[in-house]
C-alpha cells in the first residue's frame, strides 16, 4: 500500500537523533512538532481506512466459514436420510466454498497485516510527539542558555581580561604616585619645628605636674593621712 511505504520512515525515524544533529534544537523541535502533527492526521486517516479494510476481511471470512459450515451440516443431513446425490451437491459448494476462502484468508491476513503496520506507526508517531512536547521547553531553554554563554565567552576572553586587568592596575599604580606626591608637599609646606618651643612646653608640663603634687601632700596632710 502506498500509505505504508509513504510513512515506513516513522517506524524507524529517531526524534532525539535528529535533534541531536540540528544546529539549531530550538527551532527544529518546533518544525519537527509541526510537521509530525500533520503525518498524524494523515496516519490517523489511513490508519482507520486500513482497520476498516481489515475488519470488512475478517467479515468476509467469517461468513464464509459459516457457509462452509452450513452445507457440511447438510451433507450429513442427505447421507443420513440416504440421499448420496443430494450430498454430493452439498459436498461440491462446500469445497467451493473452501476455495473462495483460502483467498479470502490470504486477503485477510495481508489486511490484519497492514492494521498492525498502521497502528505501530500511529502509536509511535504519538509517543515522539508527546516526547517532543515534554522536552521542547528544556531543549529551548538550554538553547537560549547556550546561547548566552557564548556571547559572555566571547566578552570575557581571556585576553581581554587580562587587557582590563592590567590597566587597572596602571590606574591604581598613577593614584598611589599621586597620593604620595601631595604627601610630600604637605610635609614641606608645614613650618619647621621650633625646638625652644617645645622644649617650653615639656617645662611648663613639668612645673604643672609638680603643683599638683605639692596641692595633694597638702591634702593627705589635712586629712591625717601618711
Amino acid at each position: 500500500m502506498g500509505i505504508l511505504s509513504r510513512f515506513a520512515d516513522i517506524i524507524s525515524s529517531n526524534v532525539n537523533a535528529l535533534l541531536d544533529k540540528a544546529e539549531d534544537p530550538s527551532k527544529m523541535v518546533d518544525q519537527y512538532l509541526r510537521k509530525m502533527a500533520e503525518d498524524l492526521a494523515d496516519v490517523k486517516t489511513e490508519t482507520a481506512a486500513v482497520m476498516a479494510e481489515e475488519s470488512r476481511s475478517k467479515r468476509l471470512v467469517d461468513e464464509n466459514e459459516k457457509e462452509i459450515a452450513k452445507y457440511t451440516g447438510l451433507a450429513k443431513k442427505a447421507l443420513l436420510s440416504q440421499n448420496e446425490d443430494d450430498a454430493r451437491v452439498f459436498l461440491t459448494k462446500k469445497q467451493t466454498l473452501e476455495t473462495t476462502g483460502a483467498g479470502l484468508q490470504m486477503s485477510y491476513a495481508v489486511a490484519h497485516e497492514n492494521a498492525v503496520k498502521m497502528r505501530q506507526m500511529h502509536d509511535k508517531l504519538v509517543r515522539d510527539i508527546n516526547d517532543l512536547k515534554s522536552r521542547q521547553q528544556v531543549i529551548k531553554a538550554k538553547a537560549s542558555v547556550a546561547k548566552t554563554q557564548d556571547r559572555i565567552n566571547q566578552l570575557t576572553a581571556a585576553d581581554k581580561a587580562e587587557g582590563s586587568m592590567a590597566a587597572f592596575d596602571r590606574m591604581e599604580e598613577r593614584v598611589n604616585r599621586s597620593l604620595d606626591e601631595v604627601n610630600a608637599r604637605a610635609e614641606l609646606d608645614s613650618k619647621p619645628v621650633d625646638e625652644a618651643q617645645a622644649l617650653e612646653n615639656k617645662y611648663k608640663s613639668s612645673d604643672i605636674d609638680e603643683s599638683v603634687n605639692d596641692e595633694l601632700a597638702a591634702m593627705k596632710a589635712q586629712l591625717g593621712i601618711n
